[in-house]
């Protein structure tokens, strides 16, 4: 059920996740194109917020950093797994890969190298402050519009 804590934390979460992937971006090879990378990360912020974040408001501030902190993480994880899955697909099309096996290999391979990229401190403290933040404006929304 649509509630304004969920509301709030998509809002919060789309915000935190676009930004970090603006941020994200200089820590690859310039050749990488990207096309909507920011605003697929930022509906992927929505998504998580509404239904992580949201769905916890009301348990109080300290609760509602943690959360934040678990949403910001849950957007970064399953970011990096879509976009390893996507370039793998993009690779196994050129027929990079001799098999099955290999792809999936290949999967993990790329989410290491992106993972790495991911671990510079700029995307880093958007995602940890921006995520406690965005949480503890989640339960504020929540204690205030119930």
């Amino acid at each position: 059920m649509p509630t304004a804590a969920k509301l709030t934390a998509a809002i919060a979460f789309l915000a935190v996740a676009f930004f970090a992937a603006e941020l994200y971006k200089p820590g690859l090879p310039p050749e990488t194109q990207w096309g909507n990378f920011s605003l697929i990360c930022a509906g992927l912020g929505a998504l998580c917020g509404w239904i992580i974040s949201g769905s916890r408001a009301g348990r109080g501030m300290r609760a509602a950093a943690g959360t934040g902190l678990r949403t910001a993480a849950t957007v970064a994880f399953w970011a990096l797994v879509g976009f390893s899955i996507w370039e793998m697909l993009s690779r196994s099309v050129d027929r990079r890969y001799r098999g099955v096996f290999d792809a999936i290999e290949g999967t993990f391979d790329i989410m290491l190298a992106y993972g790495a990229a991911l671990l510079r401190p700029e995307p880093v403290i958007v995602l940890v402050i921006g995520g406690v933040l965005a949480g503890m404006l989640v339960e504020w929304a929540g204690r205030q519009w119930r």
